[in-house]
């Protein structure tokens, strides 16, 4: 395939990479709308019908470790198009569960085999992308993807509302959805990594690859501030449901609308690292990202304790989740920059890390229902030490960008100040 391509082969590769992208969204959020019919239909328990949800994100997380390293191995087409098979079979298998404990052990096979159309997407845009336009390009499938969370539940809930349609409806059109998916990638995908780029294929090799991975001081830092942020975020998912409907008695309609706007604050946080790109460094933009974060997360953790108005919930979590946009896309380019042949590899300890960080710290998010301050507590944790792994890990470099008639040394205190600035104003700029 063309290095950095442009026209209508940079539009058809966004176009089947968003896909492979929004699948594990689609696969963790659509049949949220149908856990009171799953549980009804079972005779099972609440507890139980979450289970199938922690067992898909367990999937994900795994499956993504494992094939990551096969695809640097044995390219990224062959993978992905027996992975995604599995998935729509997978899908069928929910499909058909005739008891709640096949529907988990189906759920941990659907995300495990999900997990291929996450780590390997992120993996050909590596092969295929380098320097801004890598940075360009990630952040567009980073748009494109982030309206994935919000679009899933109301797929999911507007096929129960079909004549007819039950929860199995919603495994089905996962179903042909694989299968749909599995023809675009036998048609149009084209294998991005050449003979001569790939690594032996072996459980020794492969332990060898994630342990210089770890060793590697920058990827590690870049890995665990995209872990931390993005896997505490994961208690803002759980939480809000709780916080906005239980404690500021919201109707669900309005949950609705402030869940949406926060899927937009992401798309505006992406939309933000591709439009600087090439002319503020990605390592600035992250800077200016955690430190938000970290800032917003604090007032937001202040708010929970004092019981502040919801005005002052939402605000804060709007401006975290603008600063998650941003992290998710800029990580992930200063990551894999230098990856090369370990891009499987790479991808799928990017992917990795959030999963697991956010299946710790989501249950701890109910400890005291009669608060929001938990919730506070672990989005202000993580983001912290997101920011505390930016400052230790990562390498600091000495560089100037130009921005109106200045040049400004952006590893300088001046320069914080300025892209801050900066950064605020694109925001109120993109609001208006």
């Amino acid at each position: 395939m063309q290095h950095n391509p442009t026209g209508r082969q940079r539009f058809g590769l966004a176009v089947l990479l968003s896909l492979l992208g929004m699948l594990g969204p689609f696969n963790i959020d659509m049949y949220l709308p149908s856990f009171p019919s799953i549980g009804h239909d079972f005779g099972a328990r609440a507890s139980l019908v979450q289970l199938s949800l922690t067992a898909c994100l367990i999937g994900l997380a795994v499956g993504q470790v494992i094939v990551g390293p096969i695809s640097d191995a044995k390219g990224r087409r062959k993978p992905l198009f027996i992975s995604i098979t599995l998935f729509a079979f997978a899908s069928l298998l929910c499909a058909l569960a005739p008891n709640i404990i096949i529907l988990i052990a189906s759920r941990f096979l659907q995300g495990f085999t999900a997990s291929a159309g996450i780590v390997l997407s992120r993996a050909v845009v590596r092969d295929v992308f380098s320097g801004k336009e890598l940075t360009k390009f990630f952040a567009l499938l980073m748009v494109i993807n982030s309206t994935a969370p919000m679009i899933a539940p109301m797929t999911g809930g507007a096929i129960l509302l079909l004549p007819s349609a039950s929860w199995h409806t919603i495994f089905y059109f996962l179903f042909f959805l694989g299968i749909f998916i599995v023809l675009v990638v036998a048609l149009r995908l084209q294998e991005t990594l050449p003979l001569e780029k790939r690594v032996p294929s072996s459980i020794g090799h492969s332990l060898r690859t994630m342990g210089s991975l770890c060793k590697d001081r920058s990827f590690i830092g870049y890995a665990l501030i995209v872990g931390f942020v993005h896997g505490g975020s994961f208690a803002y998912v759980s939480g809000t449901p709780f916080v906005y409907q239980g404690i500021y008695d919201v109707s669900p309609q309005v949950f609705s609308i402030l869940f949406g706007i926060n899927g937009l604050a992401i798309i505006t946080g992406s939309f933000l690292i591709g439009r600087f790109a090439g002319i503020v460094p990605e390592r600035s933009l992250l800077r200016i990202a955690v430190m938000t974060a970290v800032g917003a997360t604090f007032v937001l953790l202040v708010m929970t304790i004092i019981e502040g108005p919801l005005a002052t919930i939402v605000i804060p979590i709007f401006i975290y989740m603008t600063t998650m946009g941003m992290v998710l896309t800029s990580s992930f380019t200063l990551a894999m920059e230098k990856q090369g042949n370990r891009a499987g590899s790479a991808s799928a300890v990017l992917g990795m890390l959030p999963l697991l960080i956010g299946s710790f710290v989501s249950p701890l998010v109910g400890i005291n229902e009669s608060t929001a301050v938990p919730m506070g507590v672990i989005l202000f944790t993580t983001s912290f030490i997101g920011c505390v792994f930016f400052f230790t890990l990562t390498k600091k470099k000495s560089t100037k960008v130009k921005i109106g008639l200045h040049r400004v040394d952006c590893s300088s205190k001046k320069g914080d100040e300025v892209l801050l600035v900066t950064f605020f104003i694109e925001i109120s700029f993109l609001l208006t």
